[in-house]
């Protein structure tokens, strides 16, 4: 009997499925992309605190943030990790208390600095010339693109080195 009343229940469903007009497709359809980001809309929709580094310009391609210092980008602690490490290609700026960010080429903050302060906000793309602002290159003198291996958040005096 159960068997029976199984069998009657899947063929009325079945039934009505073929009677009535299934939803409309766009329910089941995914979103339209969003149109490629920049980096002042991430800007405008990133949480307050926080640095952000992209390994593609524009402020793509989320490697990851912090709001406090990461003295080893490749290691397994902090805000970047792993394969973070000379990666960034563009950076983001969201903190607010007023302190720059200090980027280093290599780990333990040494290496050479360039630094991002709040009134910046981003640098769009780190690529040597890439940009109208010329070059952004480390104190040192090397060029800042992919390779970034830590950083912390200092007071703007003592940054000798800025994004352009």
């Amino acid at each position: 009997m159960r068997k029976t009343l199984a069998t009657a229940a899947g063929l009325g469903l079945a039934t009505l499925g073929m009677l009535v007009p299934a939803g409309t497709a766009q329910a089941d359809e995914p979103a339209a992309a969003p149109a490629a980001a920049t980096c002042s809309d991430n800007y405008n929709n990133a949480a307050n605190g926080y640095m952000y580094a992209y390994w593609n310009d524009r402020c793509e391609g989320y490697l990851g943030r912090s709001s406090g210092v990461d003295s080893d980008w490749g290691n397994s602690t902090g805000g970047f990790q792993g394969d973070d490490e000379n990666r960034a290609t563009s950076l983001l700026h969201k903190g607010t208390s007023g302190l720059a960010v200090a980027f280093y080429r290599l780990t333990g903050y040494s290496g050479g600095h360039i630094c991002l302060t709040q009134n910046e906000q981003y640098a769009s793309t780190l690529v040597d010339g890439a940009d109208d602002y010329g070059f952004d290159r480390f104190s040192s003198g090397y060029v800042a693109d992919n390779r970034i291996s830590s950083h912390r958040w200092v007071d703007k005096d003592d940054c000798s080195n800025f994004m352009r």
